[in-house]
């Protein structure tokens, strides 16, 4: 029987082995845990959900040292988690909440090959039973080649910058440990400040990275961080352009680190080859040499007419034993003595390896062959990016948001040799990408079928709304073809612009929607007991009171009639979208781009608007234009007056974000989110009466500063949970806005506003009324910003006409920003290394720092 992995961890003392950002633990304390495991008498399959947490690693470590088969799943997949749950019936499970192994039932129900260590999903696995079956001497074969050629030491020390339940992520903690170095541990994403406060806090010598993890490293000014500790960065998971190679051995070279790229598959245990940092300059297209103990040879492919391009074929001692499509698998011993890659390569010149494709990477329309690889390098030269996937005769091409669809689909079709019907250019504001930061061609698959069918197949009748229907509305609404079903709105990063038309949707197909739906999984929304009867939608009451106080400005501006109060209340629904939008991100990072994404969907649209009309009038000064004039203008009423709610909601979620960026308080609200709000709505209200007393003046009741508290008591509102903390809220809303206007009808439209949106979640309304109600709460800022310059024109001579162009100009301005904004960029995703939540020990991690 071959060596146990990591079974003389004590040897290296009081060496650090694992380093968190709040705790570590030497080799020899890593040992006790080892040693101290239960269970020790037979050998159990074991099932551990990856985190990048320091117990996660320390849990999988002794199960390996111990002889265990550990089971390595993504933690951050519920559905791939259940499904082999299913699959293989472990029989113990690490719980991270719980602090150790979980006994499903006793002793073991699995015959296991002596030689058999670790199973592992695909790069590809989306929840199939398909794992890999790896071997004791795989895993320390491979450990020892890597840190054999990288020249690990004990003064080494890496940060895992990639998921543990990715291979390649995982062959960093091994290579690791069998040299004695440490391993730094943290799930921050490389554009998170704290990640290099760590390293180099930690004097971390080292890091990988996918190729998307270099896009992230691109965008955020990696060049020019110093960090005088680090020794080398490496690279695996796909092919990285040699453009890029070339860029960053140069930038190492010039910083004093080496760069080196790598190529692997998890079928050989993580690595299979590396190009030494000297010829990444000279040669950053190549795959590199072997690693240390293994071989390359390129055999002949059926069909294939370029010369001298063949499937690489890769032999050692870390191809895996085969793969397991169920647990009677777990049994068998070697089935494959050699990797067949699926790579297409060629020799160059220099007689190194080049990657050329993938033999998966064909589809044949109408009866044409294509390279889909060769195809997206076309649209690359021509300085696009395309990813791109067949269904049947049809050619599916996915670009990013910014590019022409045009352009891209007659040169597409024309290098394709196709039709131009049978070439489909989609735009996607986000590239969904699997754990390994490759672009997730299943999901695009997945997407592109989806389009296809919902051109001609009737609809699903609504008593038989599946998660699939839903999953698909979401991936078209929000533009994520990644979309899961163990998604939700807010991990999806929806905002408050697409909840209204996908609030509206769902309840058209008659899902009884909860208040906080928005931050459930997709499919605990469709699993929910019971669906509600009728042909009628239920229309929440946050939408509902955005339509109906933006058509109480209106009414009363152009003299349809007199009811004041809608520009206040709608201050407030802004307040309770705020808590449930720009709030629903874990790390201050996301909370910071949810709250400038949304102050980007104001500010842009009004100062171009303003400025315009400033330009061609002359009406508006620049503070105005701005959104200053409530700081720098006048004390009475005049026309820069007008935008004062635009200026309002601007700065009071200018200074919730600011206040929320400071950790003590954030971690407050988190901890105690009502309490926190009621706090925030006290200190406004005495903001208010300190400067202005009860009652406000003529201007004052508009200056941002003054009413704050209405921003404030939305807030307030979203936080209330119980019966008592909605009385609480009532009492706050009727006491609050009593006195403020100096007028009991408009102080009763905002204090009814505010307890209707306490009191009642949503109403029930025919289909045609919510849509019509949706399409104008989605539109609301927009009809406020214009409507100033088309009202006064018919005011007088018709009323309800000055209403009815008021809204057709601001729903047609709104349609004319998405637009523009689609086509520029200006609305983009950043995408998380992991779409589904954070695990709760790693929220509160961040919580801690």
């Amino acid at each position: 029987m071959s060596p146990v992995p990591f079974a003389d961890l004590r040897r290296w003392g009081s060496r650090p082995a694992l380093i968190a950002a709040d705790d570590s633990l030497t080799y020899a304390e890593l040992a006790d845990r080892i040693e101290s495991m239960p269970w020790q008498d037979e050998r159990r399959l074991v099932l551990v959900p990856g985190a990048n947490t320091l117990e996660t690693l320390a849990a999988y470590v002794s199960a390996i040292a111990n002889g265990h088969v550990v089971l390595l799943v993504p933690g951050d997949s519920p559905a791939v988690f259940e499904s082999l749950i299913d699959a293989y019936d472990p029989d113990l499970v690490f719980d991270a909440v719980a602090g150790g192994f979980v006994e499903r039932h006793e002793g073991t129900r699995h015959d296991l090959h002596p030689d058999l260590a670790l199973l592992m999903t695909t790069s590809g696995s989306t929840g199939s039973p398909k794992l890999v079956r790896l071997s004791r001497d795989n895993v320390l074969s491979n450990a020892g080649a890597i840190a054999g050629y990288l020249g690990l030491t004990a003064a080494d020390r890496a940060i895992t910058t990639l998921p543990m339940h990715y291979c390649y992520g995982l062959s960093v903690i091994h290579s690791h440990l069998i040299a004695g170095a440490g391993v730094v541990v943290t799930d921050w994403s490389v554009l998170d400040p704290c990640l290099w406060d760590l390293a180099d806090r930690e004097q971390v010598t080292s890091f990988a990275g996918v190729p998307y993890t270099f896009d992230l490293l691109d965008s955020s000014g990696f060049a020019e961080r110093e960090l005088p500790s680090l020794r080398y960065v490496t690279q695996a998971g796909g092919r990285l352009a040699p453009e890029r190679v070339a860029g960053y051995a140069r930038l190492g070279r010039e910083r004093g680190w080496d760069f080196i790229a790598m190529y692997g598959q998890t079928e050989a245990t993580a690595r299979m080859a590396y190009l030494p940092p000297k010829l990444a300059e000279s040669h950053p297209h190549a795959l590199g040499v072997p690693i240390p103990g293994g071989s390359f040879q390129i055999d002949p492919v059926a069909g294939e007419q370029r010369p001298g391009v063949g499937e690489l074929v890769y032999r050692g001692d870390n191809v895996m034993m085969g793969y397991a499509s169920s647990a009677a698998d777990l049994a068998r011993g070697r089935d494959v003595s050699e990797l067949r890659t699926g790579d297409l390569v060629r020799r160059d010149d220099d007689g190194l390896l080049e990657w050329v494709g993938r033999r998966s990477r064909f589809a044949k329309a109408y009866g044409v062959r294509i390279d889909l690889d060769d195809l997206e390098a076309v649209v690359a030269r021509h300085g696009g990016a395309a990813r791109c996937v067949s269904t049947g005769d049809r050619l599916h091409v996915f670009i990013d948001w910014h590019q022409d669809a045009a352009d891209l689909h007659g040169l597409v079709a024309r290098t394709a040799g196709l039709p131009a019907h049978a070439v489909s250019v989609t735009r996607l504001r986000w590239v969904p990408r699997n754990a390994s930061g490759k672009t997730d061609y299943p999901a695009l698959e997945r997407h592109a079928v989806m389009t296809d069918a919902s051109r001609d197949e009737p609809a699903e009748p609504d008593n038989q709304v599946s998660v699939e229907r839903v999953r698909d509305l979401y991936a078209q609404l929000l533009g994520r073809p990644g979309a899961t079903a163990d998604d939700s709105f807010a991990s999806l990063g929806g905002d408050s612009l697409s909840y209204v038309e996908l609030s509206v949707r769902l309840s058209a197909l008659r899902l009884d929607l909860p208040g906080d739906w928005h931050t459930r999984p997709i499919r605990e929304l469709v699993s929910a007991p019971g669906r509600r009867r009728g042909m009628g939608v239920r229309l929440e009451m946050s939408i509902l009171l955005r339509a109906l106080a933006i058509m109480l400005v209106l009414g009363t501006h152009a003299n349809l009639f007199v009811i004041p109060g809608g520009a206040h209340l709608l201050l407030a629904v802004c307040g309770y979208n705020f808590v449930r939008f720009q709030l629903s991100g874990e790390s201050a990072r996301v909370r910071a781009r949810l709250g400038l994404r949304s102050l980007a969907h104001l500010v842009i649209p009004s100062v171009i608007w303003i400025g315009a009309v400033a330009v061609v009038l002359r009406t508006y000064d620049l503070s105005t234009v701005l959104l200053l004039n409530g700081a720098l203008g006048s004390d009475s009423w005049t026309d820069q007056w007008q935008f004062w709610f635009l200026e309002a909601v601007l700065w009071t979620q200018v200074v919730a974000l600011g206040l929320l960026s400071l950790p003590i308080l954030h971690r407050s609200w988190r901890r105690h989110p009502f309490g926190f709000a009621l706090a925030f709505t006290l200190v406004a209200l005495a903001t208010r009466y300190a400067l202005v007393g009860v009652e406000a003046g003529p201007t004052e009741r508009y200056t941002p500063s003054i009413v704050l508290w209405c921003f404030a008591l939305g807030w307030l509102v979203a936080a209330a949970r119980t019966p008592w903390q909605r009385l609480a809220a009532s009492a706050v809303a009727v006491g609050g806005v009593a006195g403020f206007f100096g007028d009991p009808q408009r102080e009763a439209v905002v204090a009814g506003g505010m307890l209707l949106l306490v009191w009642i979640a949503a109403v029930p309304v025919p289909r045609l009324v919510a849509r019509v109600v949706g399409s104008l709460a989605a539109a609301s800022l927009y009809i406020y910003l214009t409507h100033w310059q088309v009202y006064p024109h018919l005011e007088m001579k018709v009323p309800i006409l000055a209403v009815l162009s008021s809204l057709v100009v601001g729903l047609a301005y709104r349609q004319v920003v998405v637009t523009i904004a689609a086509r520029l960029a200006l609305v983009r995703w950043v995408p998380a290394r992991s779409r589904a939540p954070l695990p709760r020990r790693t929220v509160a991690v961040l919580e801690r720092v």
